[in-house]
């Protein structure tokens, strides 16, 4: 709210313009710190830029520098309907031949018709045991893994879908289905993982009395080694079997892992010749990341010279133009570029995979060199990503530069530093900003207290002015 003063009245002087040109005068400073800090806020909004910047090409850098990314293989199959292949960290490139003649399988046996729910089926309870049976099923040797389930099956709860949904969650080894057709609803009991040891038995107590009648829980009875077979079994427990480059494989899964160099195999369906898998270097994947290395190096040197270089036309200059980091950084990142290591054997430089520096800093891909470079990945990998033990100042020039980026972007690193000294320099300035405001705020408070007391004084010697004025012209009238 604006201040309503009678100053001036008396001597007829403008006093409020004065005094608001004198505190204007008193506010020149503060105006020259905020221009001051408005420059330290550009520069420290720059600079974050450049540390985004770093950030990526560090991740760049680093990317190039891990071992997954040289040893990243490309596999394929002549047959992935039958045989599929994805490769893992300890592939190598080669040829590989595959045949299948057996897939492995999981038990499943049925019931005969069933009850339709509600209706009850039986109470008493199941006993569910995994293991292995013998080629013609006259001995069942159980797994010492796996000891046995039992499944109460209450009065009430005895429904086929009761019993179903009881057999499921009691973590048997086994999973129930119903199977319903033109003649009613079935139960089906399969074992929940393939292979000959997953087979199982399952032997009933019938609250009839009875075990081997077909009747009440009884139906749901299978153990041949014991002379119980109500239920019906419709596949066998069984591993798979393959050929893996001449060498025959038993597998309790269709998922060979790691079983050739590094190469998780799919079997889909028994073949009735040789599948060929082979696993090549991913080549495109590596070219792609050296294309991401580059575009992030050269965001940066733009950026870097953007924000350092000076607009004739405009007579403006970059917020960081002549800035000693600024200038560090650009030379680090250019004599890097520019560097060499011996541990890449033929290919000593960037520019002898295809990375040409430029005129202005950045960095150019020459595909024709690039492609040759990638046809020799040995000794790219170790001139980008190699380490050499005895000299760190030798190590690939991924390392090099990834290593660089993290010391510049660490808690003490420079561009860390030189932020940290930007923010401290604004928060300093709004500091001495509040304490010259309060100084003037003073100042104006004294200039209008005296200019106050020369409008009084000013308005008392017009009055008295004005009286002997007034008694000179009496005198003179009579006179």
């Amino acid at each position: 709210m604006a201040t309503i003063t009678s100053a001036g009245i008396g001597s007829g002087l403008d006093i409020e313009s004065l005094i608001s040109k004198l505190v204007a005068n008193e506010r020149t400073p503060i105006k020259q710190l905020q221009t001051r800090t408005t420059d330290l806020q550009t520069k420290l909004s720059a600079f974050g830029k450049l540390q985004s910047g770093l950030s990526t090409l560090r991740d760049a850098a680093a990317k190039l520098s891990r071992p997954d990314m040289w040893t990243a293989n490309l596999p394929s199959s002549t047959d992935p309907a039958s045989v599929n292949v994805s490769a893992g960290t300890a592939s190598i490139p080669g040829n590989f031949s595959v045949s299948v003649q057996k897939l492995a399988s999981s038990q499943t046996i049925s019931s005969k018709v069933l009850p339709t729910a509600p209706a009850a089926v039986g109470s008493g309870f199941l006993t569910v045991q995994l293991g292995s049976w013998n080629a013609d099923q006259t001995e069942f040797t159980p797994r010492a893994d796996k000891p046995s389930v039992k499944i109460d099956i209450l009065p009430g709860q005895d429904s086929i879908t009761a019993i179903r949904d009881k057999i499921n969650a009691s973590g048997a080894g086994v999973v129930a289905s119903i199977v319903t057709d033109a003649s009613g609803p079935r139960l089906v009991m399969r074992s929940s993982e393939t292979g000959e040891s997953n087979a199982f038995t399952v032997n009933v107590v019938d609250s009839d009395g009875t075990i081997n009648d077909d009747a009440g829980l009884s139906a749901l009875a299978f153990d041949p080694s014991a002379g119980l077979s109500t239920m019906t079994q419709n596949t066998a427990a069984g591993n798979a079997s393959a050929t893996l480059n001449g060498i025959q494989v038993n597998s309790q899964s269709n998922t060979l892992k790691d079983a050739i160099d590094g190469l998780n195999i799919t079997l889909l369906k028994p073949t009735t010749a040789d599948v060929t898998l082979s696993v090549s270097q991913d080549k495109d994947t590596i070219k792609k990341t050296v294309e991401e290395f580059v575009s992030a190096y050269n965001a940066v040197i733009t950026l870097m010279r953007d924000q350092s270089k000076y607009d004739a036309a405009n007579k403006t200059a970059g917020a960081l133009q002549g800035d000693g980091t600024l200038i560090g950084i650009q030379g680090r990142l250019r004599s890097l570029t520019a560097s060499s290591t011996t541990l890449g054997g033929s290919l000593t430089r960037l520019a002898d995979i295809g990375l040409d520096p430029s005129s202005d800093g950045t960095l150019k891909i020459d595909s024709t060199k690039l492609g040759k470079a990638l046809g020799n990945l040995d000794d790219m990998k170790k001139l980008l990503s190699g380490t050499d033990s005895a000299n760190e100042a030798n190590d690939g020039l991924a390392q090099q530069l990834r290593r660089m980026a993290d010391q510049l972007l660490s808690t003490d690193g420079s561009l860390t530093t030189r932020q940290k000294g930007l923010q401290t320099n604004i928060s300093s300035n709004g500091k001495r900003e509040e304490a010259l405001e309060d100084r003037v705020a003073l100042t104006e408070k004294r200039l209008r207290a005296r200019y106050t007391a020369l409008d009084t004084q000013m308005s008392k010697l017009n009055s008295l002015s004005g009286y002997v004025n007034q008694q000179m012209s009496l005198l003179n009238s009579s006179s």
